[in-house]
């Protein structure tokens, strides 16, 4: 219930903002990445301003995840390995405690002569 509310406090006047940014910036604009086409580039596109910056924060949050995941490789590999070892250190731990517990029957009781 708690999550619910804190959505709705948060996520309502983010929709707010969004929506009313879009209204108010929906005019076209020619993006280009010719720098020396000046009115005429070469190639261009015709998009609202809002979708524009939509975009690039899509980009942005892409890429940075992007980055984000391959910085830590390093450290994937190495808690996957630490996973490996901790399973075969548990795997060897019960076969010491099964031969312990097969010797520990097996032995006679103390004071006691066979």
């Amino acid at each position: 219930m708690l999550r619910r509310i804190v959505s709705l406090v948060v996520l309502l006047p983010l929709a707010i903002v969004l929506v009313a940014f879009t209204v108010a910036n929906r005019h076209l604009v020619v993006v280009s990445l010719d720098p020396f086409g000046g009115n005429q580039p070469a190639f261009g596109v015709e998009m609202p301003v809002y979708l524009l910056v939509f975009a690039s924060l899509l980009a942005g949050v892409v890429l940075g995840g992007a980055a984000t995941w391959l910085s830590q490789g390093a450290w994937r590999r190495r808690a996957r390995q630490n996973r490996t070892e901790a399973a075969r250190a548990r795997r060897e731990a019960e076969d010491l405690r099964r031969e312990a517990d097969a010797a520990h029957v097996s032995l006679p009781a103390p004071g006691r002569s066979s």
